[in-house]
């Protein structure tokens, strides 16, 4: 398909357009190149150096630097030899050896089935690409090349790198705006992973190339002919759709392949963007367009510098057909994309134009720095690369552009994450909105926002579409959850230097916290109190390590009482005066470790535990209540009833579950009901202390739409 490129025409190639300074660098990069792999084979049977001439070769087509091409050149000798960067380096300076040390590091990646591992692969990539956007073309000519040989490796091979290829590769080109180099990946990769369909494929569009290609000069000769009259220079070229175009869209829309109309388009090119728009007319003159078939991107250009007009005419056999229209330098840049910029700026590739137009990647690179879940980390990633765009204006009439399917919230956030919290609504075109309504091309948005909004809530995680969206909100809930395990900590450990009657303050020093908060390994303070407050350690073991004995629990009930022995009883419960007896906890109130609890002496059962404001105890017999105490050793969990009310909609439950969810609590029951619109809830947790219940009752408050939450007593009679 592709014919090998030989060195000498490869060098007639560079000498029409390159400088005899630069032709020299080259050709000594080759010869490099060839010294350092001498001997070495590809899987075809041919001298490798063969490979990174071919790869020079496209680097070069897509309208690269001699620095590129030189890299190109080298991008597999410190992969594959015995040569380190540091002689790149010393032979071709210091611009070179980054490229090829970049690209080297990315040809050692290894994608591994284990998602952990591609993660930190791919996180490598894109750090490398954010270096010098340099690398990954050169990445992407190293894959183009490898994919055109894919034939020569087995079987399970080709399926893994062509697999590879059309999840990363393919995307990449997208988002830089590479389109040529995208469609052939994609072609490539879809010939390997299903052979049959490709092929299937390919028969069926020449059976019908002779019928469309009769079509399609119809039309050129009529708009060549409209186009004369008016004097306006132009090139029509006929657009044949790629195979994993029309692959895509017969799986995603389930349609056969005698469905599918638009196998083929017109591309109009002209000088200027003046002319873009009066060949549009002329366009909407001769053929009926199809209504919301239009699309300006010249007026407001794609993330990856895309521009051009497409609109979808009904034509001469009644079937629709897309037309493009663009100018010749959009058509460059559609072709090659950001490649581009080095045809018209090679000694400027750092410039302030270029970060710009590449600043999805910057927001790439930030997003998934803050990451460690892979899971996370493989979603952004997928947004970040797959997703088509919806264009949106500000009340200012900015433009900005999000993925498509985009809501309210993921613009405010777009703006700053500050904006992002305090949003509490918004007006699309001068009329408010819900705030998971999709945004759509050419929507007016504004947000309303307050200082006093209490923050995003859990729910929005199940409509916003950006990462940063996602990202910030994830953020700031971890953030609320470890503030309030900090305070709860912190109230742990004074409770119990309370108890023991113990300094407060003096215990509670910074010095002293610091010194305690490097024995368990931490570095800050707010760490070991965080633990402490999510139960990971507990404020026994924080005074233990303090150095503070633990008191003797003060006498309840006389002297006599003190001297007697103690028994810890298996609950977790200390009973004072009192010898073996069995210890039980009442199920009227389940009362929990940190509950102000009170026993009584039942008749023949023991005793039994209550919560001192159980309402059952008003009826007892006060000549049986017992003084009783926690066990400060105590561990383990206890089942607790609450009961929520609320306002009844749909996910009303699920909301709950997530507020309560990453406490990582035990639910052992949980039943739902509703009744003339209000929705109650009852559910039966495992907990370790009664500081959990607080924590419980905060986080489901600030559930939408409920109104009360409390710990269920049953009144036995």
């Amino acid at each position: 398909m592709f014919e090998p490129v030989t060195i000498e025409d490869f060098l007639a190639k560079l000498a029409e357009i390159k400088s005899e300074a630069d032709l020299t660098r080259i050709k000594a990069s080759f010869e490099f190149a060839q010294k350092a792999h001498f001997g070495q084979k590809r899987e075809s049977g041919e001298d490798f150096v063969q490979h990174p001439l071919e790869v020079a070769s496209i680097v070069f087509d897509l309208g690269m630097d001699t620095t590129s091409i030189m890299a190109a050149f080298l991008h597999d000798v410190v992969e594959d030899t015995p040569i380190d960067i540091e002689e790149i380096r010393k032979q071709f300076g210091s611009e070179v050896a980054l490229l090829v040390d970049g690209v080297t590091k990315l040809t050692r990646l290894a994608f591994q089935s284990k998602q952990e591992q591609q993660m930190e692969n791919l996180r490598k990539m894109f750090l490398a690409m954010a270096q010098d956007l340099r690398v990954i073309i050169i990445k992407l000519a190293d894959r183009l090349h490898n994919m055109r040989t894919l034939k020569h490796l087995p079987e399970e091979k080709q399926k893994k790198i062509a697999k590879e290829t059309l999840e990363i590769y393919a995307p990449l080109t997208h988002r830089l705006g590479m389109w040529k180099v995208k469609w052939e990946l994609e072609d490539l990769a879809l010939r390997y992973l299903d052979p049959e369909a490709y092929y299937d494929l390919v028969n069926k569009v020449a059976m019908k190339r002779q019928e469309r290609e009769g079509i399609i000069s119809a039309v050129k000769q009529t708009l060549q002919r409209a186009l004369a009259e008016i004097e306006l220079k132009a090139e029509v070229q006929g657009r044949p759709k790629h195979f994993f175009s029309i692959y895509e869209k017969m799986q995603e829309q389930g349609k056969d392949f005698s469905e599918i109309y638009d196998l083929m388009g017109l591309r109009v090119i002209v000088p200027t963007v003046q002319d873009c728009y009066e060949v549009l007319g002329i366009v909407h003159t001769l053929w009926k367009p199809m209504p919301g078939r239009f699309k300006d991107y010249v007026a407001m250009p794609k993330s990856n510098m895309y521009q051009s007009l497409h609109t979808t005419v009904i034509g001469p056999n009644g079937e629709p057909l897309e037309i493009q229209i663009r100018t010749w330098e959009m058509h460059r840049t559609a072709e090659y994309g950001i490649a581009a910029h080095w045809l018209y700026k090679e000694n400027s590739p750092d410039d302030k134009e270029l970060h710009e137009k590449i600043a999805w990647l910057r927001h790439l690179i930030e997003w998934q720095g803050e990451m460690k879940d892979s899971e996370e980390f493989m979603e952004t990633l997928r947004i970040g690369l797959f997703m088509d765009e919806v264009f949106i204006f500000t009340p200012k009439g900015d433009v900005k552009n999000l993925p498509a399917g985009s809501t309210p919230v993921d613009f405010a956030y777009s703006i700053h994450s500050a904006l992002g919290h305090q949003c509490t609504g918004a007006k699309i075109n001068g009329r408010l909105v819900p705030l998971d309504y999709q945004l759509k091309n050419g929507d007016i948005i504004q947000i309303i926002s307050s200082k006093q909004s209490t923050g995003p809530s859990r729910d929005w995680l199940q409509f916003v579409k950006t990462s940063k969206a996602k990202n910030r909100i994830r953020q700031w809930l971890r953030e609320q959850l470890r503030e309030e395990n900090i305070q709860i900590g912190r109230e742990m450990i004074e409770r119990e230097l309370r108890k023991r009657g113990m300094d407060i303050q003096e215990n509670m020093r910074q010095e002293n916290l610091l010194e305690t908060t490097k024995k368990f390994g931490f570095t800050i303070i707010d760490d070991l109190l965080s633990a402490v407050g999510d139960y990971k350690v507990t404020a026994n073991q924080v005074l233990g390590k303090m150095g503070l004995e633990k008191e003797p629990l003060r006498p309840l009930k006389s002297e006599f009482e003190e001297r007697k022995r103690t028994r810890k009883s298996s609950q977790g419960i200390k009973v004072r005066g009192v010898e073996n007896l069995l210890v039980r906890f009442s199920k009227c109130c389940n009362p929990v470790p940190g509950d102000p609890i009170v026993g009584y002496i039942t008749r023949g059962k023991g005793v039994s535990v209550h919560r001192q404001d159980c309402p059952n105890l008003g009826s007892e017999d006060n000549e049986r209540i017992i003084e009783v105490a926690w066990d400060q050793e105590i561990q383990g969990t206890y089942p607790v009833d609450i009961e929520i009310e609320g306002l009844d909609r749909v996910n009303f439950l699920t909301d709950i579950m997530n507020a309560i969810s990453e406490m990582k609590l035990y639910l052992s029951a949980a039943k739902a009901r509703s009744k003339k619109g209000l929705a109650f809830i009852n559910l039966t947790l495992e907990i370790a202390h009664s500081d959990q219940i607080q924590l419980i009752f905060k986080r489901v408050k600030k559930v939408e739409g409920v109104q009360r939450i409390y710990r269920v007593s049953r009144l036995v009679r």
